[in-house]
Parts: C-alpha cells; structure tokens; sequence
C-alpha cells in the first residue's frame, strides 16, 4: 500500500514487506496474548508458536 521501496546491497530496488510493525496492531495483540494467556501467579504462558522468539520459554514469570 505504501510502495516503499529499498536499495539493497547490488543495486536495483525492492518492495519492503513489513514496516515497524505495520501489519498489525501490536498493542493490540500483545493485550489479546496478555488477556488469554494470564495465569493466577501474574505470570503468562506463552502460545507455542511463539516460543521460537523469546529463545524457546514458554512463559514470562
């Protein structure tokens, strides 16, 4: 939408996929994360497919 483009290295241009978060509303998802995966303690379980990101934990103390 934005046609936003780049120069990578070799020349030519290139169409940026995603920018800063642009394809999603992350406040919004992190509360929805948040929201579903709280537990009693304070603590929340991650969903798996995220695990990956935070280096493999599956929940934030």
């Amino acid at each position: 939408r934005g046609n936003v483009r780049y120069r990578p290295p070799g020349g030519g241009t290139a169409m940026v996929h995603t920018l800063n978060g642009s394809a999603l509303a992350v406040p919004r998802v992190w509360a929805a994360i948040v929201e579903t995966y709280h537990r009693a303690d304070g603590g929340i379980d991650l969903p798996p497919v995220l695990a990956p990101y935070f280096r493999g934990q599956d929940r934030i103390a």
